[in-house]
């Protein structure tokens, strides 16, 4: 069963995947699965009745607000990051926490899923990883808290730096 780093306020931990990936063309297995969006638009109101857990894969180009109406009964959604340069799912992943208020497990995956980004993804909402760099829990948690104070308010709800010099308890 493939592994996945799951991030929590105690730390990461390695965790089994429930979850199968299924492509596009790929017959849909016994189980919990994650399906692309354009196949979750096409087959998920008749999955969603057979007493499974069904996620959704987002591409960079893909909107979050497609699966608003959605999101009460989805389990995970998965931020596919293929470019380095290509920051669109950080805001994806602020919109599904913040805006829309999703609960669910927000993951990265794909070929540049790296734990020098780590903080930053946490900062936006993602709590699961897919680390495409061999990276181990205990790296992700040093990577993910590697810095003391941040400047300003995210979906992780950490305090920046100047409400607590306000209140006096910066160090």
């Amino acid at each position: 069963m493939p592994k996945l780093i799951r991030l929590s306020e105690g730390g990461a931990e390695l965790v089994d995947d429930r979850f199968t990936t299924v492509a596009d063309d790929e017959d849909i297995p016994a189980g919990d699965i994650i399906l692309s969006l354009t196949r979750y638009q096409a087959e998920g109101e008749a999955l969603a009745g057979s007493g499974r857990d069904i996620g959704v894969l987002l591409a960079g180009d893909e909107a979050v607000e497609a699966l608003v109406y959605d999101l009460p009964r989805i389990p995970v959604i998965a931020l596919s990051f293929v470019k380095y340069r290509d920051g669109r799912h950080y805001s994806s992943a602020q919109l599904l926490r913040e805006r829309y208020g999703f609960k669910g497990e927000i993951r990265a995956v794909g070929d540049v899923v790296l734990r020098e980004q780590a903080g930053f993804m946490v900062r936006c909402g993602i709590d699961a990883f897919a680390p495409a760099d061999g990276s181990t829990p205990e790296q992700w948690a040093a990577a993910a808290a590697r810095y003391r104070h941040v400047y300003q308010r995210a979906a992780d709800a950490r305090e920046p730096i100047f409400a607590e010099r306000a209140e006096g308890r910066a160090e």
